[in-house]
């Protein structure tokens, strides 16, 4: 796949640390063929223009107890942009949300949400995602196992 703005080392760099976020300039440097300076200056790039939106740990939810996956298809009352914003709005602020995207199909969002148990999903629905603005109806899709869970790796 061809991206425009960025070379085969920009690429490298990208998928490096799309594996490993903490590598050290002067290992992603000798992995791209590269010294430490230039690299210095491409990772800064691409931090300044955006393609590095971030650095995060990723935390294992399973050790933490979170290991209840459900999907909800949630379809809304009203799907003008005022009514759309306030649902984002509110979706932002819900901490078992672990995802949500607009959805072209016949419902308008596709929920991921994390729980330790069913009874605890069963309360976030009833007392969180059903009662978040223009919510006209929600149907649960419940994860039995998690087949690939992965950052973008894919096209680099």
């Amino acid at each position: 796949m061809d991206f425009p703005d960025l070379d085969r080392f920009d690429q490298a760099i990208l998928k490096i640390l799309s594996g490993d976020g903490r590598i050290s300039v002067a290992d992603l440097a000798r992995r791209i063929g590269l010294s430490k300076s230039p690299t210095q200056a491409r990772l800064r790039r691409l931090e300044k223009e955006g393609f590095i939106a971030g650095y995060r740990a990723l935390i294992d939810p399973i050790r933490l107890g979170l290991d209840h996956v459900a999907f909800v298809e949630v379809r809304l009352k009203d799907t003008r942009e005022k009514a759309l914003a306030e649902f984002n709005a509110a979706v932002r602020q819900l901490g078992e949300i672990e995802q949500a995207h607009m959805i072209a199909s016949n419902f308008d969002y596709l929920l991921k949400i994390r729980t330790q148990s069913m009874s605890q999903y069963r309360a976030v629905l009833a007392e969180k995602i059903s009662t978040l603005p223009h919510v006209a109806s929600t149907s649960t899709f419940v994860a039995m196992e998690a087949v690939k869970e992965t950052g973008l790796q894919g096209p680099l």
